[in-house]
């Protein structure tokens, strides 16, 4: 049986080395920092991921920690599988606050910081309401139906977890996380029209990054056609994280839209496993060309689980990491 004793003896050995090659000069906090400022870098920073498949906050966090150490990635983007409680007794939108909804999120969190003794930064993934409502709901027909026949209790559903996010979010950080992946996947025609979205999520979406404005690292992270990208203007994101080639939106354009933020992207994640280490330096270039200084190299979302080893080394070696 794991002990979280074993546990942390085992993230100590993954993390006991700091992670530098002989060519950098920054350490991973040190870059970032001076990639939100738009100042000169070494290198990029950069950051990458996939579903690990949880089981337990234990392995979650040996599994977050270990892929870092791997790969050398500047940020630890920490993925949230856990599910979001489902009411009991009830119908699955008759929804209560929860003070804590994710508790072993909490824990795997907690574990990851101990682990990295605070030489890296790490940050929450934290899906929109709009999709954990999704989640909750017998399917997707069932959660368009509500929408269809009873607006307001989707309003009030979306509501409830929009609050909870909130006080998830703000454990996350209690226990030492610099901000938050906020994922909104459903920016696009084919979830919800530019008014549906306007109506049941937005408002939301919003909120929950209003509340948590305070964070210095927090990730918008979209999944977005060009007519939903202006919604986002005023948002108090600091970084805005997209897929290039899923969206058709050039990153010279997003860079136009939104001049002061930092942007996280350039590398193709739906082609990543056939990407050879001189695609991938092109696409480095072109991406740190488009954005200009304030750039955190990433994929457009995760790259695919089944990726293997000698896939996933191609992206550090390419950086020259």
């Amino acid at each position: 049986m794991t002990t979280r004793r074993s546990v942390l003896a085992a993230i100590a050995a993954a993390v006991a080395a700091p992670v530098r090659s002989a060519t950098t000069s920054l350490n991973h906090k040190e870059r970032v920092d001076r990639a939100l400022k738009g100042s000169d870098v070494d290198r990029p920073p950069f950051s990458f991921w996939h579903h690990f498949g949880l089981n337990t906050p234990e392995t979650h966090a040996e599994k977050s920690l270990s892929f870092h150490r791997a790969y050398h990635t500047d940020i630890v983007k920490v993925m949230s599988d856990f599910p979001y409680p489902k009411p009991s007794g009830r119908q699955w939108y008759q929804l209560k606050v929860e003070d804590d909804p994710f508790p072993q999120q909490i824990k795997a969190l907690e574990l990851i910081r101990d682990g990295l003794d605070g030489r890296a930064y790490f940050i929450e993934t934290i899906f929109n309401p709009w999709n954990v409502a999704e989640k909750l709901a017998p399917s997707k027909e069932e959660l368009l139906r509500l929408k269809a026949e009873k607006p307001q209790a989707l309003l009030d559903a979306l509501d409830v977890i929009t609050r909870s996010e909130i006080n998830h979010a703000r454990r996350a950080m209690k226990t030492g996380a610099s901000g938050l992946l906020v994922s909104v996947a459903n920016a696009n025609s084919k979830e919800l029209s530019p008014a549906d979205y306007e109506r049941f999520s937005l408002p939301f979406d919003k909120r929950f990054l209003e509340a948590t404005s305070g964070a210095k690292l927090t990730f918008l992270h979209l999944h977005v056609e060009p007519e939903y990208l202006h919604f986002f203007k005023s948002w108090p994101a600091p970084v805005i994280n997209y897929s290039q080639q899923v969206s058709g939106i050039p990153i010279v354009t997003v860079r136009k839209e939104y001049p002061s933020q930092v942007i996280a992207g350039g590398i193709d994640e739906v082609n990543y496993r056939k990407l050879s280490e001189q695609e991938l330096k092109e696409q480095i270039a072109d991406a740190r060309k488009a954005a200009g200084p304030k750039f955190i190299l990433t994929p457009g979302c995760s790259v695919p689980n089944e990726s293997t080893t000698d896939e996933l080394t191609r992206l550090p070696k390419a950086l020259g990491v």
